[in-house]
């Protein structure tokens, strides 16, 4: 193991190097665990290693890992796709029964204004051919007129 090197020269005087290597120790028997209460101290605890050290200190408790959530038997996705089919399906109704109202409702507008072009052109004819009624306006009597050099004097 450690073994005398020959004598180094230095200067004046000769001095002796020991070369110490380490020896490797074989693993250690681990210790029971043992049960601490919270709120104790826990009891010191030795070991004794293969080549005759002894360690002391205090024995620890392996960490614990935390609880994980329970997972859910179905996924928050599916869920919210279903929610949404049932949300669409409740609306699907009332979409149907408003675009039922729209077209009834177009239909009746279109019907209006068909009525009143009616009712507006008769009128409008009536006026037009009737051959009673006193009109407003200038009459001119044409014959009357004298033109001149393509000018109306009337």
């Amino acid at each position: 193991m450690n073994e005398p090197v020959k004598p180094l020269v230095t200067g004046r005087r000769e001095a002796t190097v020991e070369v110490h290597r380490p020896v490797p120790l074989a693993p250690a028997p681990s210790a029971p665990v043992v049960p601490v209460q919270p709120g104790t101290i826990p009891a010191v605890t030795s070991i004794v290693l293969p080549d005759g050290r002894v360690v002391t200190g205090y024995s620890l408790e392996p960490a614990k890992p935390e609880p994980v959530a329970a997972k859910p038997p179905v996924s928050r996705a599916a869920v919210s796709i279903a929610l949404g089919g049932i949300g669409f399906g409740a609306v699907c109704g009332g979409l149907f029964l408003l675009t039922a109202f729209i077209t009834a409702l177009t239909a009746l507008i279109t019907q209006l204004i068909t009525l009143a072009a009616v009712i507006f052109g008769g009128w409008v004819a009536v006026q037009v051919f009737s051959a009673s009624g006193h009109r407003s306006g200038t009459t001119v009597n044409i014959r009357k007129a004298v033109f001149k050099r393509n000018h109306f004097h009337g």
